[in-house]
């Protein structure tokens, strides 16, 4: 019951002016590169490897090469977006930001509509570049139902949230930290998101973020049929992530190092 009561609390609507404020908007673009510039490298890498390989995504060499650009990509994207909009560059990532009152409901709408606007540009710029060829799918391995899918996208997503909140989204030691966080920072992710598609990424393609599934499927294959997947497991395994770090990992908020979080209105909240 503190848990929800807590959410409640933190959780804001904003107005809705926000959406067409210049800092939202501004903020917004940043979202919308971002995820451009990640999903262009990561889905590249993986149509790279479908060329040279015939789409075998066990190929252990082509498989490392794919999770080694996944990491370095998001790594990127991440410090390019960190100090403008936050560097989610994952709707799952804005949906715990949305929870943890750090983004109002509004301003997180537009930041979703970025992301996956982002991703489905990333996407047309390959397929037109590459002379309309077809984009790689995700695809479940054989005995994987969507079901347990989804439980390893939650998994993934998880711990992917764990290291955004503890070295991204906690400002209070990147600024102990010094100069060192703001590249160690977005390195952490990117590290730990490659890690899980070596881990995970022949089993169901290890997407950990719904734009990066999204914008493929639109504009390469328009299948839908497991698209679920990559939505309810990283959104329901970063809330818990959220959850976590928040009232067991972290503590109760109003710490006195603890920055307060700034409201859709341009205010600080005390």
């Amino acid at each position: 019951m503190n848990m929800i009561r807590s959410v409640r609390r933190r959780f804001t609507v904003g107005h809705l002016a926000t959406a067409t404020d210049p800092a939202t908007l501004r903020r917004a673009a940043a979202e919308l590169l971002a995820t451009a510039i990640f999903v262009f490298a990561a889905e590249g890498a993986t149509l790279t490897l479908g060329r040279m390989h015939g789409h075998d995504k066990g190929v252990v060499g082509g498989l490392v090469a794919v999770a080694l650009v996944h990491a370095l990509a998001l790594a990127a994207a991440v410090a390019c977006a960190a100090n403008t909009s936050g560097g989610h560059v994952n709707p799952a990532i804005t949906f715990v930001a949305l929870l943890a009152g750090q983004i109002c409901l509004v301003r997180s709408l537009v930041y979703w509509a970025a992301q996956l606007l982002g991703a489905v540009a990333a996407a047309l710029v390959l397929r037109l570049a590459t002379g309309g060829m077809h984009l790689p799918e995700y695809e479940l391995a054989g005995g994987v139902s969507g079901w347990q899918a989804a439980v390893l996208e939650a998994a993934m997503a998880f711990g992917l949230m764990h290291a955004y909140f503890a070295t991204v989204m906690n400002q209070t030691r990147r600024v102990h930290a010094g100069a060192g966080a703001v590249v160690a920072a977005p390195l952490a992710v990117g590290l730990l998101a490659g890690s899980n598609v070596l881990a995970c990424g022949a089993l169901e393609g290890a997407v950990m973020n719904p734009a990066r599934a999204f914008g493929p499927a639109v504009v390469g294959s328009r299948r839908w049929g497991n698209h679920w997947v990559y939505w309810t497991g990283p959104m329901v395994g970063a809330g818990l992530s959220g959850v976590v770090y928040e009232h067991l990992v972290a503590g109760p908020a109003g710490g006195e190092e603890e920055e307060p979080a700034p409201s859709c209105d341009g205010r600080r909240r005390a």
